[in-house]
């Protein structure tokens, strides 16, 4: 059992494919995974906030369907 020092570093992922895993590549493959994934929490909170600002969407639209 060894003990670990306040100097050793946890270990770094490597990168896919020598690329940076935050660049932005176009196509199927990891990095556009993290993209979409940051993109759609943005896209939530946006939405989010413009639902507690007072325009709330989905109020409209179940209010034109008869609700």
């Amino acid at each position: 059992m060894q003990s670990q020092t306040k100097t050793d570093l946890p270990p770094v992922a490597p990168a896919y494919n020598g690329k940076d895993r935050n660049s932005f590549i176009f196509g199927f493959n990891p990095q556009a995974e993290l993209w979409n994934g940051r993109l759609a929490m943005i896209g939530f909170v946006a939405y989010l906030a413009w639902d507690l600002a007072g325009y709330s969407v989905v109020r409209d639209v179940l209010h034109i369907v008869g609700y």
